[in-house]
């Protein structure tokens, strides 16, 4: 049996898998294909009706996932205008219509109040609380939810020129310039957004179609980037077992600094690594107060919040030591 690993798979989710379902199938190829006991977790909740990347993270990664729940989020997303459904998306009743149709113009000429510091409210059949339920519970049960506008920022958005189920528009139009495929009216359109943690795609679609005098739902969802990985780092459940099956899984795991790229190193002796593990606190340290990777040579030691000089272990991992 192989040793347990650490480090991150970023998964391909597919539409219709849970992000802990996905987390249940990495968990089989591990245990299928002979590798030790693993702790297996996710760094951020994909919905089922969303696709795209899923950072999973095995052993001594798991103690980062958390940390991936703040972090940034880049999304395509389709936006069909003309009907608005309960849940925002494809799964929902449609509760509202219209018969206006904004053109890619005016579609461009709108996303710029949506850039920036915004308040939006959350979607009725969401994850978040109200009084102790679940607000989707709530939905479901046909009681109305009332949830509270909350502050996020919209970094970048802008509409995708490739090709999204079928679309396209040629760069011109991208642009918002006065061309006669411009002006022309659409049924929808594919937005790209780099996002904070805790926005709502689907309020933010909402948004923009009521901001453009009609209604509309997300009917196609890609995250294509969270924290630092990207869908290039991706990799499909179906490559997955192949590989696992076939030359191993090691060469897929991105290590655990890959989650703390931007988390400067704090390289430690022997001694001062022991007192790390030990849990003590480090003095005198001359580097400006923030968080740092400790490492012994190449070996993650810990992660370490610096204040005026004094270390202190945030987080501890459990690596052997490696001959430098």
């Amino acid at each position: 049996m192989s040793a347990p690993l650490s480090g991150w798979l970023i998964l391909d989710k597919p539409r219709g898998m849970g992000s802990t379902q996905g987390v249940s199938a990495v968990k089989r190829v591990l245990r299928q294909n002979g590798y030790a006991k693993t702790k297996v977790g996710h760094g951020g909740t994909l919905d089922p009706l969303a696709e795209g990347v899923l950072p999973i993270a095995l052993g001594e990664a798991t103690k980062l996932a958390g940390r991936m729940l703040d972090s940034d989020k880049i999304y395509a997303f389709t936006v069909r205008f003309g009907e608005e459904t309960d849940t925002l998306d494809t799964e929902g009743p449609v509760i509202a219509t219209s018969d206006v149709r904004p053109s890619l113009a005016q579609v461009a000429a709108v996303l710029p109040r949506f850039t920036g510091p915004i308040e939006q409210v959350p979607p009725a059949y969401s994850a978040l609380k109200v009084d102790g339920q679940r607000a989707y519970d709530l939905a479901r049960a046909g009681e109305t939810v009332a949830l509270k506008a909350r502050a996020v920022t919209i970094h970048t958005l802008a509409v995708r020129p490739e090709p999204v189920e079928g679309l396209h528009f040629s760069s011109e139009a991208k642009d918002g310039a006065s061309t006669s495929s411009a002006r022309t009216e659409i049924g929808k359109v594919t937005l790209v957004a780099h996002v904070s943690k805790g926005t709502y795609i689907r309020s933010l679609a909402r948004d923009i179609a009521h901001a453009l005098g009609t209604c509309g739902h997300v009917t196609y969802l890609r995250r294509i980037k969270a924290g630092p990985f990207r869908e290039e780092q991706a990799i499909s459940l179906d490559n997955l077992e192949q590989a696992a099956k076939g030359a191993g899984l090691e060469h897929l795991l991105l290590p655990l600094e890959a989650g703390l790229d931007d988390i400067p190193a704090l390289h430690l002796d022997q001694t001062s690594a022991q007192a790390v593990r030990q849990g003590r606190v480090l003095s005198d340290m001359p580097q400006s107060s923030g968080l740092y990777l400790a490492k012994l040579g190449t070996v993650p030691v810990a992660l370490m919040e610096i204040t005026e000089g004094t270390a202190k272990v945030v987080r501890g991992f459990n690596f052997p030591d490696v001959a430098e």
